[in-house]
């Protein structure tokens, strides 16, 4: 007997998609208020078109959360992306970084492992043949601080299967990424 496909997980992948292109689009065209960004949300074509309601639901919780928290999100990747300013940062990897650093921060439901390997998959989707290792590399930077407590969450990096393998945290980030 087979499991029944996990709808959630498939709702919320598709959420972080719609999530995604409405956050690319708002690249080009910032939003400034919190009704222009609801706006902007429910005049995205992606997010029309959409017919899952808890895709939908879960993408405009994380638009809306990456725009309350934007100044925050943009000075942790400028801090981790070795001097390259937001302004260099493609629009791809920048909506994929912002999107992914809300749920690493600011989602409690959301593992590490998780926002990380859902960011992988938007960069292997929408970005160029470097952008998979330039979000992973950051967001590996990011899930360190985490786990070592510099940020006050209490998140942590899946140690159960690092210590059966022998492998360090920025291993086992960095081979989710391949």
């Amino acid at each position: 007997m087979t499991a029944a496909p996990d709808k959630r997980k498939g709702s919320r992948r598709q959420g972080r998609t719609l999530a995604f292109q409405v956050l690319f689009g708002m690249g080009f065209v910032p939003q400034e208020s919190e009704a222009a960004v609801r706006l902007a949300f429910k005049r995205n074509p992606a997010v029309e078109e959409c017919e899952l309601e808890d895709a939908k639901s879960f993408a405009s919780q994380l638009v809306q959360g990456v725009s309350e928290h934007l100044p925050e999100i943009d000075k942790i990747i400028g801090k981790h992306s070795d001097h390259w300013k937001i302004g260099r940062i493609g629009k791809v990897e920048l909506a994929i970084l912002r999107l992914s650093l809300f749920e690493i921060l600011h989602r409690s439901d959301i593992p590490l492992k998780v926002a990380i390997n859902e960011a992988i998959e938007l960069a292997k989707g929408y970005g160029d043949e470097s952008s998979r290792a330039f979000v992973n590399g950051i967001l590996d930077a990011v899930a360190r601080a985490v786990d070592e407590g510099r940020f006050g969450i209490e998140k942590k990096i899946d140690k159960k299967a690092e210590a059966s393998s022998g492998a360090t945290s920025k291993d086992t980030l960095t081979r989710a990424a391949k």
